[in-house]
């Protein structure tokens, strides 16, 4: 018949420089495939192997062709000679499982190569006699064939240790951590089962040609392994020649985003300094003066200033073109930009009417701060309520205001009754219509800058009589009705005198007519200067038609009073005068 040489794979070996594993001893020399065995005792006599019982429906053999060797005979010889010396040669022992153990594996562990040899040991007439009838699967020789190869691939796949019982301690081997238990526990305990569909659990389940169970390791005990911190990546060092360190980690969530991060796929060169981790902080907010930042107001200054400039350059220049013409030479001199008072007029100013100008412009000039004051005053921090009523309660600044606007109205009450009893009321009240066309005249000459000749010691001309007549009984009649609609001494339950003068009509009309005010005092202002700044000057503040210092000193000293009156208005100094009217705290 046939055979085909088989022999065991070898290894590594075991120890440095050793010999190759298995040793070369343990090598069945030759097994034939269909290798017939008379009996299943009889292969465990000569292979000193325990043999599982065999099952109760043996496999179906393949059909094996016998042919005629006529060095059966040889092969046999060789075969037994093989045997013998495989089953004098034991295995070789290595170091114990255990401290203090004996060496692995035992003493008792028969080599595969006695095993392979002892069952290669058949005759040639044998061999002829089981192939003649191996294709019978319910003869003996068909049972032996097929206990022969069931023992051929146990013995072939090189196993080494006998097979260990269901319930046998499992070995136990090194801790799996530093300091701990060996592993695994000792309750565990090899365990075996079979599953109906192996393909149901790759790698779980491993069953033999035969049909006969091996044994899977099932620990009899769960082993929960103690969780381990994963550690933190370690990067290349920062300085030359020096072992590389972990970052020190401030927190938990820094050192998962640590170890979660991939390694660089390069080296790396360059490391970020500490400007990098250095975040630069937003730039602060422009301070705003109302709507706009002083960078805006100082454009708008200037580009409304060149703007206005060049509106003033182009009207005085369509200005003097008009009146070049022929039709408006003949309009000034029927306008020349006044006209002549009634008779028994006066002539020049009184020393009341300069005392009077200087206390209205001090007034004025306050009243108008602390308007301003009230409007960008968001929360108060001084109230002021009065004696009779402590629950009425204002800011201090609203009382500082309205108290300003008290004086001032008694003020401009006195000044209007001395109009009238001087007869200085024709200069400023207008007694004839041609008050307007030489109003316009006199219009035309100050936009031309040929302006009309000034005599305001014995009569203004028609425009400035306008504009004096407007502030006197106009401008501050309507300022006094405003404030006084929103102030508290107005009275709530006069419901007829409340649907006439509304309180949100009182709020949109007071601020424009102090808007009204500041514009009427820088054009006169800036006219008394324009027009003769020093004989003007006289007439208001000195009461003297001449040209000399006086007016102007009194003017500056004017000048210096307002300005430290402006720079006391706060609640340090108006806080004293205001508790000799009423009540000031805090809140």
């Amino acid at each position: 018949m046939a055979t085909f040489s088989r022999s065991i794979r070898r290894g590594l070996p075991r120890v440095a420089g050793g010999e190759a594993w298995p040793p070369s001893n343990g090598v069945a020399a030759a097994v034939p495939v269909a290798e017939p065995v008379s009996t299943g005792a009889e292969l465990a006599e000569a292979s000193n192997v325990a043999v599982a019982p065999a099952v109760a429906e043996p496999a179906e053999a393949s059909p094996v062709t016998t042919v005629a060797d006529p060095s059966a005979s040889s092969g046999t010889d060789g075969a037994l000679s093989s045997a013998g010396d495989a089953g004098s040669a034991a295995l070789r022992r290595g170091l114990p499982r255990v401290p203090g153990g004996e060496p692995w594996p035992p003493a008792d562990v028969v080599p595969a190569g006695a095993v392979a040899g002892a069952a290669a040991v058949v005759t040639a007439q044998e061999r002829q006699t089981v192939g003649a009838d191996a294709g019978d699967p319910h003869s003996a020789a068909g049972e032996a064939t097929s206990s022969a190869a069931q023992q051929r691939h146990t013995v072939g796949a090189g196993a080494v240790d006998p097979p260990i019982a269901a319930g046998e301690r499992l070995r136990r081997g090194l801790p799996r951590i530093a300091g701990g238990e060996a592993w695994p526990a000792a309750t565990a305990v090899r365990t075996t089962r079979v599953l109906d569909d192996p393909s149901a659990s790759s790698g779980t389940v491993v069953e033999s040609e035969t049909g006969v169970e091996e044994p899977v390791v099932e620990p009899a005990a769960t082993v929960t392994e103690p969780e381990v911190p994963a550690p933190v990546r370690r990067g290349l060092p920062r300085t030359p020649a020096t072992e590389t360190t972990a970052p020190a980690v401030a927190t938990a969530a820094e050192a998962v985003a640590l170890a979660d991060r991939a390694p660089l796929p390069f080296t790396r060169t360059v490391w970020p300094g500490a400007a990098a981790k250095a975040r630069p902080k937003p730039a602060p907010e422009p301070q705003r003066i109302g709507p706009f930042t002083k960078a805006q107001w100082a454009g708008a200054v200037i580009v409304g200033g060149a703007g206005l400039l060049f509106a003033a350059g182009m009207a005085v220049v369509f200005t003097r073109w008009f009146l070049s013409l022929e039709f408006m030479q003949e309009f000034l001199v029927a306008f020349p930009g006044e006209y002549h008072l009634p008779e028994g007029a006066p002539v020049g100013m009184p020393p009341w009417l300069g005392w009077q100008h200087f206390f209205n412009v001090f007034l004025m000039v306050l009243i108008i701060r602390s308007g301003l004051t009230i409007r960008s005053e968001k929360r108060p921090s001084v109230f002021w309520s009065p004696k009779s009523n402590g629950r009425r309660k204002m800011s201090l600044t609203m009382w500082f205001h309205q108290a300003l606007d008290l004086l001032w109205i008694i003020n401009g009450v006195l000044f209007v009754v001395l109009l009238f009893v001087t007869g200085q009321w024709m200069k400023i009240v207008p007694t004839s219509w041609e008050v307007f066309p030489n109003a316009i005249s006199a219009g035309l000459q100050y936009v031309s800058l040929d302006w009309p000749t000034e005599n305001g010691w014995v009569n203004y001309n028609s425009l400035q009589q306008l504009a004096y007549f407007t502030t006197v009984f106009i401008a501050a009649p309507l300022a006094i009705i405003t404030g006084a609609r929103m102030s508290w001494v107005w009275p709530k339950d006069a419901k007829r005198l409340n649907r006439i003068v509304d309180v949100e009509w009182a709020r949109k009309l007071h601020f424009p007519v102090m808007l009204y005010f500041v514009l009427f005092i820088l054009v006169h202002v800036a006219l008394v200067f324009a027009t003769g700044a020093l004989r003007n000057l006289n007439h208001m503040y000195a009461s003297q038609d001449v040209v000399n210092w006086t007016g102007f000193w009194i003017f500056a000293l004017s000048l210096v009073v307002i300005a430290a009156a402006w720079i006391a208005a706060r609640p340090l100094v108006i806080a004293p005068i205001a508790r000799l009217f009423g009540k000031v705290t805090a809140r």
